[in-house]
């Protein structure tokens, strides 16, 4: 990587100077998230981050590139899983990066201005391109690691809803009623048979009254799999009651082979509970 101190010395010294005028100059009007906040902790929080980003940067006129990318990772990850940030459009995120890389432009030209005699032609040639590519590369950086984490919160956001989904009501100390509503996939088949077997066994209970009243459409996958979770239930000592079950669920049901030898079945949830003397 090309290696300048002066021009470091000089990025250094500009750099608090860099986050004001960022600041002063941010639009407030015309963004979302964080950098529209009032909140006077999150925007002390964002300059400081700004002014971080600065002093990181300017490492690049001074140290190799793996210990560069290697001090510079802290400051990425740290800021791409930030909550603030995690509330703010990407697209927000990158202007204000291309804003930054403006005042490093400028930042250049002053220090070209006052050393015009000792920098060759080739020489701004290079500063240019290193703040350019640089600049290029830790967008593209922030963006996978911003893309990671809002995977991250969304994939444990669905297993909260698919949890939620599947919630084991007790009806007393040795029944429990679990209604399902909606559409089941494969993967809601997959919490439901492992969140059941941890309710149902948590609660002691050993009787389940299954709904299915709400379900509409379950493929043969998924009704295999609620099978599966019936017959695990009786390995813990939980007996099934189904309820609810719809016409063509209960052809989907035939056409895989599915036994209902050993489960009692009711047309209603309301004949369940009756029949279980609640």
């Amino acid at each position: 990587m090309y290696s300048n101190k002066e021009l470091y010395h000089f990025f250094v010294e500009q750099t608090w100077q860099l986050t004001e005028n960022w600041y002063k100059n941010l639009d407030k009007t015309t963004t979302s998230g964080v950098y529209a906040s009032n909140d006077p902790e999150v925007i002390q929080a964002v300059k400081q981050q700004n002014y971080e980003f600065h002093e990181n940067f300017a490492e690049v006129f001074t140290k190799e590139k793996e210990s560069f990318l290697a001090d510079f990772e802290q400051w990425i990850l740290k800021v791409a899983q930030d909550q603030e940030h995690a509330q703010t459009p990407i697209h927000f995120i990158i202007r204000e990066f291309h804003r930054t890389q403006h005042q490093y432009l400028q930042l250049m030209t002053a220090f070209l201005d006052q050393n015009k005699d000792s920098i060759t032609v080739e020489e701004v040639h290079t500063i240019y391109q290193t703040i350019t590519d640089t600049m290029g590369y830790v967008i593209e950086w922030f963006t996978k690691e911003y893309n990671k984490s809002s995977e991250k919160r969304l994939h444990a956001q669905q297993e909260l809803i698919l949890e939620l989904s599947t919630p084991v009501i007790a009806l007393n100390k040795k029944t429990a009623l679990l209604p399902l509503v909606g559409e089941i996939d494969t993967a809601r088949a997959k919490i439901l048979l492992e969140k059941t077997l941890e309710q149902c066994n948590r609660l002691g209970v050993n009787r389940l009254l299954l709904d299915l009243s709400g379900v509409v459409i379950i493929d043969t996958m998924v009704a295999h799999q609620i099978f599966q979770l019936i017959e695990a239930l009786s390995l813990i000592g939980v007996k099934t009651n189904l309820s609810g079950i719809r016409p063509e669920v209960a052809q989907t049901a035939i056409q895989l082979g599915l036994k209902f030898d050993n489960i009692e079945v009711n047309s209603s949830l309301a004949n369940s509970i009756k029949l279980a003397k609640i």
